[in-house]
C-alpha cells in the first residue's frame, strides 16, 4: 500500500492531498493524517515521531521532504509526472528549498483547527 501521511491542519497540504486526489485517477494512494492515530502510529514505526514533511510509505521505503514530493508527482496522471525529473537536482539542494516552504507554511497559507474530512467519493481512501 502506498501511503501519503500529511499535516491535517495545514492549508498548503490539504490542498495537496486535494491536488494528488484529482491527478491520481488509478486511487495509487492513500492517505492520513499525522495527528490521527494511525498516522502517529505509522509516523513512530519508521522513527519520524517530530516530522516537517509529507512522508510516502510504499511498503518498507519511506520518503521525506522533496523525494516524498517526487515519488508522488512520479504516479500522477497527465503531465504532472514529467515534474519528477526534478530529481536529478541535488538534494541538499531540493530540500532546502522544500524545508523553506515546510517553515513558513502555517504563515503563508494558514491553519485549520481540525482535519480534512474526505468527501464520500474519496473516503475508502483515507485511513482512520
Amino acid at each position: 500500500m502506498n501511503i501519503i501521511v500529511f499535516d491535517g491542519v495545514c492549508n498548503l497540504c490539504t490542498w495537496s492531498v486535494r491536488f494528488i486526489i484529482k491527478h491520481d485517477k488509478n486511487a495509487y494512494f492513500h492517505f492520513v493524517s499525522q495527528e490521527s492515530d494511525v498516522g502517529k502510529t505509522l509516523l513512530k514505526k519508521h522513527a519520524l515521531s517530530q516530522i516537517d514533511s509529507i512522508v510516502l510509505v510504499q511498503n518498507t521505503k519511506v520518503y521525506t521532504h522533496s523525494t516524498a514530493a517526487l515519488e508522488i508527482v512520479k504516479h500522477l496522471d497527465a503531465y504532472w509526472k514529467y515534474l519528477y525529473i526534478l530529481r536529478f537536482v541535488p538534494l541538499s539542494v531540493r530540500d532546502f528549498f522544500y524545508k523553506q516552504i515546510a517553515k513558513y507554511r502555517y504563515s503563508i497559507f494558514g491553519r485549520k483547527e481540525y482535519c480534512m474530512i474526505p468527501t464520500k467519493e474519496v473516503k475508502e481512501r483515507f485511513l482512520d
